[in-house]
């Protein structure tokens, strides 16, 4: 988007914005354990779960419907073995504030990072937003021990029915370039993967009743395209 489109539609889009955050509902993050353990078999997985409000579960009630409930147990039927899952998230963070809350964060195998939403948001540039990842990783790596990270996509925001237009396509725009510069980054970056699923965004169904967090529904199927991903970027053995 060109520099004088983006500033002739400043007062709208800021006008917009401070409306959309005074009607959305505000939604609690899921209620329930963040670490525990499923499945059984030869072995253990260590999965940990690093982001924003998507993480933390906000659209559903507990959390063995959000993310971490649907991944760690699809996970443990796709190995045939046992998932030791952690979660740590809350809700508004952005990529650069995402390794403040590994301070109490178990050893692990694999991390899956959901950031992203909120760089949008606050206007942060793709290539701070990928800087502030690379640190993530690296702390990842010192204070867990981890082999494999996982980013999960920039979704497009476009489609948000939570958003009214023009902001909507605003957004869309500005996480589909955070996106591409996402994708560029992981696949340079060793013991780094992303996942590149096409979820139902334009079901409303799919959507928790603020237009814009999943609701049970899409956690399931991120769940299973998670654990997919992540069995066929480690291999299914113990």
């Amino acid at each position: 988007m060109s520099l004088a489109l983006k500033l002739a539609l400043a007062p709208l889009l800021l006008a917009q914005a401070l409306q959309t955050r005074r009607r959305m509902p505000r939604l609690p993050e899921a209620a329930g354990p963040r670490r525990g353990r499923v499945g059984d078999g030869p072995g253990r997985l260590g999965l940990l779960i690093v982001g924003d409000s998507s993480a933390a579960g906000v659209g559903v009630a507990s959390q063995d419907d959000a993310l971490a409930g649907c991944l760690s147990r699809a996970l443990a039927q796709r190995l045939g073995r046992a998932v030791q899952w952690q979660l740590c998230a809350r809700s508004g963070i952005t990529s650069a504030q995402a390794g403040g809350l590994l301070a109490d964060a178990d050893a692990a195998d694999v991390a899956v990072v959901v950031t992203g939403v909120n760089d949008v948001v606050d206007r942060i540039r793709p290539a701070a937003a990928l800087a502030a990842r690379g640190q993530l990783v690296q702390a990842l790596v010192q204070r867990t021990g981890v082999r494999q990270v996982v980013m999960t996509p920039v979704p497009p925001m476009h489609r948000f029915a939570g958003l009214p237009q023009p902001l909507r396509w605003v957004a869309g725009r500005d996480a589909a370039a955070h996106q591409r510069a996402l994708a560029r980054w992981a696949q340079g970056q060793p013991g780094v993967s992303q996942l590149r699923p096409a979820l139902p965004l334009d079901d409303p169904a799919m959507l928790a009743r603020d237009g814009f967090h999943p609701a049970a529904p899409l956690y399931r199927l991120w769940g299973d395209a998670l654990a997919d991903h992540i069995a066929a970027v480690i291999g299914t053995g113990p």
